[in-house]
Formats: C-alpha cells, sequence, structure tokens
C-alpha cells in the first residue's frame, strides 16, 4: 500500500495587469497605498500590529527626546543662566517648550493604547488609529528636531560665537531633514520602497 503525500492546494492565480513588470508593480503600490490610506482591507490584527510598530519605533525616540529636556530643565538652574543674552534666552525657551511639546506628542501613542481598550473597550480596527498615531508622532519628531536645533545654537553661541552658532545650526537642521524626512519619503519613493 503506497503512501502519498498530500496535494497543496492550488492557489488562485493573479490576474496580470496589463504593461510592463515595472508599470504591474507600481500599479499594486498605488493600490496598496490607497487602501492603506482609506482604511482599506487591514484585519484588526495587521492594525494592531501595525500600531506596535509605531510604539517600537518611539521607544527609541523618547528618551532621546526626555535627555534633552532634562538638560533644558537644570539650565536655568545655573548660575551662569543669568549673563546669557536676551537672544539666547528666546531661543533657550523656543528649545524648551518644544522639547516639551515634542515629549507629550511622541508618549500620546503609548497613552492611546492604555486608554482606548482597558477603559473604553474600543478597539483598533482600522488603519485610522494607526494614522492618526503616525501623524501625531511626526509632528512630535518636528518639534524635537526644533528643539535640537535650538540647543546646537545655544550652546554655539555660548561656546563660539553667533556666526559659528548659524552655521552648526543650520548644519544639524539639514542633516536632521535629510535623515528624517528626506531619505523616507522621497529617496525610497522613487527607489521603489526597496532602499536600492
Amino acid at each position: 500500500m503506497a503512501v502519498g503525500y498530500p496535494k497543496a492546494p492550488k492557489r488562485k492565480r493573479e490576474r496580470q495587469l496589463p504593461g510592463t513588470e515595472e508599470q504591474r508593480r507600481k500599479a499594486r503600490m498605488n493600490s496598496a497605498d490607497s487602501k492603506s490610506e482609506s482604511g482599506g482591507d487591514k484585519s484588526p490584527q495587521e492594525v494592531d500590529d501595525q500600531f506596535r510598530a509605531i510604539m517600537e519605533g518611539l521607544r527609541t525616540t523618547i528618551p532621546g527626546v526626555m535627555v534633552l529636556f532634562s538638560f533644558l530643565l537644570i539650565l536655568p538652574l545655573q548660575s551662569s543662566f543669568s549673563e546669557i543674552s536676551s537672544t539666547d534666552t528666546a531661543v533657550f525657551y523656543t528649545a524648551f517648550l518644544s522639547s516639551a511639546l515634542s515629549s507629550v506628542l511622541l508618549i500620546a501613542p503609548s497613552v492611546h493604547q492604555r486608554v482606548r481598550a482597558p477603559i473604553s473597550g474600543i478597539r483598533r480596527t482600522t488603519l485610522e488609529h494607526v494614522m492618526t498615531a503616525t501623524r501625531i508622532a511626526v509632528v512630535g519628531t518636528v518639534l524635537f528636531l526644533l528643539s535640537i536645533s535650538a540647543v546646537v545654537y545655544l550652546v554655539s553661541a555660548i561656546v563660539f560665537a553667533d556666526s559659528v552658532a548659524a552655521l552648526a545650526t543650520a548644519g544639524t537642521t539639514l542633516i536632521a531633514g535629510w535623515a528624517w524626512f528626506y531619505v523616507p519619503l522621497v529617496r525610497f519613493r522613487h527607489k521603489g520602497g526597496n532602499g536600492a
């Protein structure tokens, strides 16, 4: 008596889109993007997985914001702080306020996760929850960049001169803007999302 292996179920063949392979790939990506933006065909498990991915990313960002915020909290307590110029005082306050707001916004998705299901019983079922958390995190990241830039200016102005401070601030802001926003939004989009 011969024992055979069970046959694998036949897969449903995808309908071939017209055009070259590159055109078909772009059409699939555009279709996936439009589904993602509208809350498309994602299961609650996929939505939770994407939300958890956002939380993992924030886990690396929040400590940096908190260290910067702590530095800014103790700076006015230093005896030499009263000697800084009014411009430097305004830059300090910009850094302090943007760091505080960045902390609030970057922590917000974590609060959403704790508040939604246990208190209200409402589960994340659509990508709208993920997109809202992403938008809040992006605004928090922009405020963090503003705070970093202001601190670079403040420290450089105290240690060197205003011209050096302006150059250091511009350089830091450009590099962070390039690494944090240009690369993922522009470069990867043009490269087809594969980073090659």
